[in-house]
């Protein structure tokens, strides 16, 4: 790898899928903690949850059913990447990633609007 200053060519730090796929995956467990957390601390704040199916599943299980639904969506992506070929399983983790990711910054939002 060829670096200028200390600073490696961006041509020369490609990503193959599985590592890509891979950083993917990190990032999903880190946007479902941060969802979860942010979402629990809106709901203290005396926010409500928007979407439908999240706000049955807290409401009857509380904390465990919004993580039990976030683990199902994970365990469906699973299920559906063994069916895409490997260049292409990025994708389910990055589709799992990127709403909750949203969501963050939604929930960030509306906290801040009520502290």
């Amino acid at each position: 790898m060829r670096s200028i200053a200390g600073f490696a060519r961006a041509a020369d730090t490609e990503a193959s899928p599985i590592e890509l796929e891979g950083l993917l995956w990190v990032a999903v467990g880190a946007a479902l903690i941060g969802d979860v957390v942010t979402t629990f601390v809106g709901l203290h704040l005396g926010l409500a949850e928007s979407n439908p199916i999240a706000h049955g599943a807290i409401d009857g299980y509380g904390p465990a059913g919004m993580v039990g639904l976030k683990l199902i969506a994970v365990a469906v992506g699973i299920g559906c990447r063994s069916l895409l070929p490997e260049e292409y399983r990025p994708i389910v983790p990055a589709g799992l990633a990127l709403p909750w990711l949203v969501a963050i910054g939604i929930n960030l939002y509306m906290i801040s609007s009520v502290v």
